[in-house]
């Protein structure tokens, strides 16, 4: 049985692995729609006169660009270790703010 450090470890690795497959299979899949807008508007006519196959491709690539940004780069910094940082820092903070009220209120009982 694994210990929990190294359990944690195993997740994440697991689940940046199933991110970087969801991205592949995405552009894979933009790929294919791509080339079949293009084959529909283009060679079969579908839509003329109108470019559309052009306009949802583009935009179809802006979303696997937010989606490549999402996993390289969001994912990346923002991951359980930071995550456990910001909660150990809010937590001080709390924890600080705590002692200076009862350092205020034993002030005002003296």
């Amino acid at each position: 049985m694994m210990d929990k450090e190294t359990h944690e470890q195993y997740e994440y690795a697991r689940n940046r692995l199933r991110q970087k497959k969801y991205l592949f299979y995405h552009f894979v899949l933009f790929l294919i729609g791509s080339l079949f807008m293009f084959v529909a508007n283009e060679l079969l006519k579908y839509g003329e006169p109108e470019a559309w196959d052009i306009w949802a491709s583009t935009v179809w690539f802006f979303i696997i660009i937010l989606h490549f940004i999402k996993v390289y780069v969001i994912d990346r910094f923002m991951n359980k270790q930071w995550e456990r940082e910001q909660i150990d820092r809010l937590m001080a903070k709390q924890q600080n703010r705590l002692r200076q009220l009862e350092a205020k209120i034993d002030s005002e009982k003296n």
